[in-house]
């Protein structure tokens, strides 16, 4: 008999918090769950087989449950409340994606809104056509920490552009923070700020089909 068999195992999962810009406003894919499971709604996941390494089941459960690929992810955090699953004692590592909203095709997606001003932290919930979804398990928590992880590293990092496609105006980037934040920026002096950190550069080409004045678009500056 194996040391290992004198200990209670607990299930591991993975679950993919997907978070994108639509329209100004932070969105998450969600997953209605059963109703003879854990009903309601919940991030993507799934557990971890005993053959499967993570990367594995992050993969499975990208082409399983949401349907595509080629997204990049990163590990945001692990929750391990004994209590998190009502079905018995479950830990679950979190993956975080960021990306455009083209790359995530026809999805239906749920607007992350928070009551906390700053990086407070706290609970998100999660909104379709103005009506809260009841979220299963801690997921309102681990929504919350990712807008709390995105704010923190708003002003010191490229997160934001992690939402915009390769090039890019400033409108565009300032529509992204102040979907981060939920509250609107004086242009100005937002701008002003933007270009001081030195993390983007003008590419010399301007926006294309609009009906006003092109917006010169902007580019990640690359690095040295």
């Amino acid at each position: 008999m194996s040391d290992l068999d004198k200990y209670a195992k607990p299930s591991v999962a993975v679950d993919l918090a997907i978070i994108t810009v639509v329209d100004g406003q932070l969105k998450v894919l969600l997953v209605n769950r059963p109703e003879t499971d854990i009903p309601g709604f919940a991030l993507p996941g799934g557990f971890v087989r005993v053959t499967d390494s993570l990367d594995d089941t992050v993969a499975r459960v990208l082409t399983e449950k949401v349907g595509i690929s080629g997204v990049h992810f990163e590990q945001l955090a692990s929750y391990g409340a004994v209590d998190r699953d009502p079905r018995g004692r479950v830990v679950s590592i979190v993956y975080l994606a960021l990306c455009p909203a083209h790359v995530l095709g026809d999805v239906q997606l749920a607007d992350v809104v928070v009551s906390w001003p700053a990086e407070e932290g706290g609970k998100a919930a999660a909104i379709i056509d103005g009506a809260s979804l009841p979220l299963a398990f801690d997921h309102a928590d681990i929504l919350g920490d990712v807008v709390k992880r995105l704010r923190g590293k708003l002003d010191y990092s490229h997160v934001a552009y992690a939402f915009l496609p390769p090039k890019f105006t400033l409108r565009q980037v300032q529509e992204v923070h102040e979907a981060i934040l939920a509250r609107a920026l004086k242009k100005p002096p937002f701008r002003r700020k933007l270009l001081d950190r030195g993390m983007i550069v003008p590419t010399g080409e301007f926006e294309t089909g609009g009906a006003y004045r092109p917006a010169e678009l902007y580019q990640v500056k690359p690095e040295e």
